[in-house]
């Protein structure tokens, strides 16, 4: 079989997805968003509730993926501290073209999972990392904070302060994160999914530039009524996860991420993503409509829900499906407590779809 054709990667898909489902109960269609935004090179952000699974979520997502190493990988070289902590010396090598990673810099240890808990005197050095001197020997040691992992859970990250939101900023564009003038890069895959609070004290809103950052936003909701008693069922054990394990590699990852490029997107259907892009900035309701990013990120999230669902096109379908949970968190309204989903709405009523001469 051609395990580059589009229907094994859809094959394979549903395996992650159905193996995901053992042990979470989420929309299939919302595990194929999640997992067409990592291969898109994305972040997603799930504005929810708590309790309702977010955490598992990720965890599940991560624990799916098979992360043995294959010889000279490059995670770069590590020391061991007197206390035992992982760190990383100053001469730490530097990525080159054609490494893994989108970034540029020094390359170090990245785990396969971690979990932030933000609260509000969280520091940007709490996630990033920090260098200390250690010893007589005045030798500089960098620990990496959570932030050095394949798959990054922030939990609540609305209750970050300003300045430590700020921190994620480079990580997310560039890839890479810069300690006090130093530069390490953060190894494919690199996948950061935030939660949100909607509503509590002690919350600070994220900026405009920092919600456009993240490729889509999710909500995973209540379960029914009958998933919910399975969920009780299920979850009310000790042993729930103890058949739960990996089902694909992390190279296959990698190699879907390559893919997605390949992926056709017709000019008639870039337009009308540019066209309903520029009708946000029109609004009467809306103070600051889409970005640029917007219709990049929209294509390239396009292109990867196609790919996951076996096609090798994208239609105006895909668009249309996928433009609010792409596109509403990136508008500001005039009235804050006006949602943007009406306009999202409106937009995809009224902008046609016009072909090309």
């Amino acid at each position: 079989m051609n395990t580059n054709a589009p229907f094994a990667v859809k094959d394979e898909v549903t395996d992650l997805i159905n193996n995901i489902k053992s042990v979470i109960y989420i929309d299939n269609r919302k595990l194929e968003y999640l997992i067409a935004a990592n291969i898109a090179g994305g972040h997603v952000i799930l504005a929810d509730s708590h309790g309702v699974g977010k955490t598992s979520l990720a965890r599940a997502l991560a624990g799916s993926i098979d992360w043995k190493r294959k010889s000279g990988r490059a995670d770069g070289p590590a020391a061991v501290s007197a206390d035992g902590s992982t760190a990383v010396p100053t001469n730490g090598r530097s990525a080159q073209a054609g490494s893994t990673g989108a970034g540029f810099g020094e390359v170090v240890p990245m785990d396969d999972f971690s979990r932030v808990q933000c609260t509000v005197d969280l520091l940007p050095q709490d996630i990033l990392g920090y260098n200390r001197i250690v010893g007589s020997s005045h030798e500089l040691l960098f620990h990496r904070g959570p932030i050095f992992a394949h798959f990054v859970l922030c939990d609540e990250i609305n209750l970050l302060t300003p300045k430590t939101q700020g921190s994620f900023f480079q990580a997310m564009e560039e890839q890479n994160v810069t300690v006090e003038g130093r530069t390490f890069l953060l190894s494919d895959p690199f996948f950061i999914i935030a939660t949100m609070n909607l509503k509590g004290a002690h919350l600070f809103p994220l900026p405009a530039p920092q919600l456009d950052r993240f490729m889509i936003q999710l909500s995973m909701g209540f379960p029914e009524a009958d998933d919910e008693a399975e969920i009780v069922r299920q979850h009310g054990r000790t042993d729930s996860w103890k058949h739960f394990g990996p089902v694909i590699g992390y190279e296959r990852i990698l190699q879907w991420k390559d893919m997605v490029d390949s992926v056709a997107i017709s000019p008639e259907i870039i337009d009308y993503i540019v066209a309903c892009v520029r009708h946000t900035r029109e609004h009467p309701e809306v103070l600051m409509g889409a970005s640029p990013r917007t219709g990049v990120k929209i294509s390239r999230l396009a292109r990867a829900l196609a790919l996951v669902r076996g096609d090798d096109y994208v239609t105006i379908d895909t668009i249309k499906e996928i433009l609010s949970p792409a596109m509403s968190h990136r508008l500001v309204m005039k009235n804050p407590a006006q949602p943007a989903q009406p306009v999202v709405d409106e937009i995809l009523n009224t902008v046609p779809v016009e072909r090309r001469p």
